[in-house]
């Protein structure tokens, strides 16, 4: 894919690929937007230094070029959601 506003795929990273995933992955959301919401991506819940946090090592699904509306939504529905 060639990079827009709605994908970006940064191949010089250090980190790159942060994730094992087919097909292109896509760089835009590197820091997920639904980290601190209960998302629909597969993470899960670790303890790490005797507390319990999110982990989203196997988690691709805001680098797959095709969810960038969904995850736009899914940050509308949730921000509303805090706000009512």
């Amino acid at each position: 894919m060639e990079n827009s506003h709605r994908f970006f795929s940064n191949k010089e990273c250090k980190y790159y690929p942060c994730h094992e995933m087919e097909g292109e992955l896509n760089c835009l959301f590197c820091y997920c937007p639904l980290y601190p919401y209960e998302c629909i991506g597969n993470y899960r819940m670790i303890e790490k230094d005797g507390r319990k946090v999110k982990s989203c090592r196997e988690c691709t699904f805001p680098h797959q070029p095709g969810n960038y509306d969904r995850i736009n939504e899914l940050i509308k529905t949730l921000k509303k959601r805090e706000d009512d």
